[in-house]
């Protein structure tokens, strides 16, 4: 059979396959941007998870705009798939009510909790804590803080910097809000003009904890360009993208399960894909794996530190 299908040149007809289904063989992919590596890197692991399933990914951004988040999720485009991923920047816990929809939906970030709807996330405090705990443990006191967002209550930043003032309290170092430096954005020019700054304002710090690998990256170029030396201020980041491997010196970070997050979304959506009218279980939330990732920038956190 296999050998007369190949001589035809048979290809199955998946549109008329869809059809009889109901279903297109495409999932949605809704992320707040792509120039960040770390949005990229998710998208691909999740097209390279869906792939495995068989499935296809239309893949949208949303620039972090409220507005544009809920034009995605009421477009007509989402009757080409047959759900969505979606990590949401603009909306906020005020939206919750908002995205039970009529189509499959898994919730990513830490914007949005009890939305009843499937949502997979970091643990942002816990490993936000663990950086700086492992900060401290390489005898460092005077720990900066890059990329945190005024005001803010729920999200990343608010989470990682909670994180962050457990470390120190458990410790017993006291909390200097002078050593938190604040931005909007989470680029490496952010992390460079925060760096910058911090300097400027001659506070003293030995070490540097930045919110994301971008910024601080844009951190550690900053402090070379003063004539620091890393790692005697030490540093490390948070996702651990791929380009933290290779900068110079290599960034420690936080792995916080990207890839993890990728399938268990994923694998979460197709179960809701799959699942008949009136027989949908209860919306689960759960929270990923992490690990500090140690590398030349915290290579001898343990020796004298040098403050800046």
């Amino acid at each position: 059979m296999q050998l007369a299908i190949d001589e035809l040149g048979y290809r199955p007809n998946i549109t008329a396959r869809n059809l009889r289904s109901g279903r297109t063989g495409v999932i949605g992919l809704l992320l707040p941007e792509l120039s960040l590596s770390y949005f990229a890197e998710l998208a691909d692991d999740v097209i390279a998870e869906a792939e495995r399933h068989g499935l296809f990914v239309l893949l949208e951004k949303s620039g972090g705009d409220r507005n544009r988040e809920l034009a995605v999720l009421s477009s007509p485009r989402m009757q080409l798939t047959d759900g969505l991923i979606f990590s949401p920047l603009g909306m906020s816990q005020e939206d919750a009510h908002l995205l039970p929809l009529d189509y499959p939906l898994v919730l990513l970030g830490e914007r949005i909790f009890g939305s009843q709807v499937d949502h997979v996330t970091m643990r942002n405090v816990e490993a936000a804590r663990a950086a700086t705990e492992f900060l401290i443990q390489g005898g460092r006191r005077r720990i900066a803080v890059i990329g945190a967002h005024l005001e803010e209550v729920v999200g990343s930043a608010a989470l990682r910097l909670q994180g962050y003032r457990q470390a120190l309290e458990t410790a017993g170092i006291p909390f200097d809000p002078a050593l938190v430096s604040y931005t909007t954005l989470w680029h490496r020019s952010n992390g460079a003009e925060s760096m910058r700054a911090l300097i400027a304002s001659g506070v003293e710090f030995d070490a540097v904890f930045g919110l994301n690998d971008a910024l601080t990256l844009g951190a550690m170029r900053a402090l070379q360009e003063k004539g620091a030396r890393v790692p005697e201020i030490a540093v490390i980041g948070f996702d651990d993208i791929e380009e933290s491997q290779y900068a110079m010196p290599s960034l420690s970070s936080v792995d916080a399960g990207r890839g993890q997050i990728a399938a268990i979304a994923v694998d979460l959506l197709i179960r809701r894909i799959d699942e008949e009218s009136g027989s949908r279980a209860d919306p689960q939330e759960i929270l990923v794996d992490f690990k500090v990732v140690a590398r030349e920038s915290t290579s001898d956190v343990s020796a004298t530190a040098r403050r800046i």
